[in-house]
């Protein structure tokens, strides 16, 4: 082999192992599927809590159809949620959902003069945040998502009681929020004043990790 082909073989190989190199230097440094700050930040450890209030000049809903105006309106909704899981990006988070709250609420359905209460039942909820996909909430050990709705009619109090088989949200990290929208509950328990369905849509942000200094917004990667 002349020196000019030794020479390029040479190189070859010193690009070929920069390559790779350079490859896994972008692997170990492509960050966890949640972090803080930024998109590739300082990754959530597991055990960090996570919270959000609805965004900024939004409402929760509980609509009796997909997408309608009649139902319940709460102007007041917060959830809290535990990180179980935070592996490298692309894969799945996990967390487990140990508060949802929604109060302040009225309500338009025919016969209902007033919202008593809202509660989330069997908590704590499952949760999977996947790279490039969405979340999605899914039933603990405690029973299925469940929600019991306390509703002054006109002929009294009426509770009514929904389940949901899971729910899909949808983050943003352009606002570090989180979207549900028309969520189908299906009526579990109730007289018949209480809704057959109810479709729950709410946006919260920004989603915030409350362990950390400062609370930094939560990015999904």
């Amino acid at each position: 082999m002349d020196k000019r082909a030794l020479s390029a073989a040479f190189g070859a190989a010193v690009a070929a192992v920069l390559a790779v190199t350079a490859s896994a230097s972008a692997t170990a440094s492509a960050g966890e599927v949640l972090t803080t700050g930024s998109a590739g930040g300082p990754g959530v450890a597991v055990g960090d809590v996570l919270s959000a209030s609805l965004a900024t000049g939004t409402q929760a809903r509980i609509a009796t159809t997909s997408g309608g105006s009649t139902g319940i309106t709460c102007n007041t909704s917060a959830f809290t949620a535990t990180a179980t899981a935070n592996p490298a990006a692309p894969g799945t988070a996990t967390e487990t959902v140990t508060a949802h709250t929604l109060s302040n609420c009225t309500t338009n359905i025919t016969g209902a003069t007033g919202v008593q209460s809202i509660t989330v039942n069997n908590l704590p909820y499952n949760a999977a945040v996947t790279s490039g996909g969405g979340l999605t909430v899914t039933a603990g050990a405690a029973g299925p998502i469940q929600t019991t709705l306390k509703v002054s009619t006109i002929l009294g109090t009426s509770t009514c009681v929904y389940r949901a088989g899971s729910l899909a949200a949808t983050p943003n990290n352009a606002d570090n929020s989180l979207s549900f929208s028309n969520q189908l509950f299906t009526k579990y328990s109730g007289p018949g004043t209480c809704p057959a369905s109810g479709y729950f849509s709410a946006k919260y942000g920004p989603v915030l990790d409350t362990s950390q200094a400062g609370s930094p917004a939560v990015f999904v990667n």
